[in-house]
């Protein structure tokens, strides 16, 4: 039973990271995603403090998920989701301003980050709070994992550097466009590809037969089949 369990949580860990990720399969922050991966350490601090915000705000709903009622249930989100987003952004601003500043306006946009949102909605609010906090922290690492990704062949394409690093310098000229919005939607479908193609399942596909083609109607070989049977 307790083996059962675990595997259960992990399962819900994992799915986060490949097959549902929030970013690269669902699709889902991609504003904040395109506009602050200029730099692989601006993606870091996004991601920590989403996966901050998802973790806690998905407890917080779990715990009060039979206390709020359901006609104010969208409006108790956004406050809950709220108040984590003010206490991450206060944190930040006082240990990090230089972070505080590059992510701007992104950082309060948290509140409304369709991801968390959505987490709440569809996860936390339908089940127990370890199932709940497994499934945001899951969720946050398969998002802070795809912003990490993009903001690395961003700016070491673009500027030539890993988190301030010189890497390129002396072997090819930054290709700046990798910094501006075209070489960000360029990478990002680049990994939405690679994405769909670890997620696919390994298996054979099912025989349908006849039955299975969409042009079974018009079909000569179905029509001949079933003139055979009728005689």
């Amino acid at each position: 039973m307790e083996e059962k369990k675990t595997r259960g949580l992990w399962k819900e860990f994992t799915k986060g990271i490949i097959k549902e990720n929030p970013v690269l399969r669902l699709v889902l922050g991609c504003c904040a995603t395109l506009a602050v991966t200029t730099a692989a350490s601006n993606a870091i601090g996004m991601g920590a403090a989403t996966t901050f915000v998802l973790v806690c705000s998905n407890a917080a709903i779990s715990l009060l998920r039979n206390v709020i009622p359901n006609k104010v249930r969208i409006p108790a989100f956004i406050t809950i989701i709220a108040g984590f987003v003010t206490i991450v952004q206060l944190f930040i601003k006082a240990f990090s301003p230089a972070l505080d500043t590059a992510l701007g306006v992104f950082l309060p946009l948290i509140v409304v980050n369709c991801i968390i949102l959505g987490r709440a909605e569809m996860f936390a609010s339908k089940n127990k709070v370890l199932p709940s906090v497994v499934d945001g922290l899951g969720m946050g690492v398969g998002f802070t994992a795809a912003m990490l990704c993009m903001g690395i062949i961003r700016e070491l394409l673009g500027a030539g550097t890993v988190f301030g690093i010189p890497i390129l310098s002396g072997f090819m000229e930054p290709i700046i466009i990798f910094l501006l919005p075209p070489g960000g939607f360029f990478v990002f479908g680049l990994l939405i590809a690679l994405a769909g193609r670890l997620s696919q399942e390994k298996k054979a596909p099912e025989g349908l037969g006849c039955a299975g083609c969409p042009l079974a109607a018009s079909c000569s070989k179905l029509t001949e089949k079933t003139e055979g049977s009728d005689r």
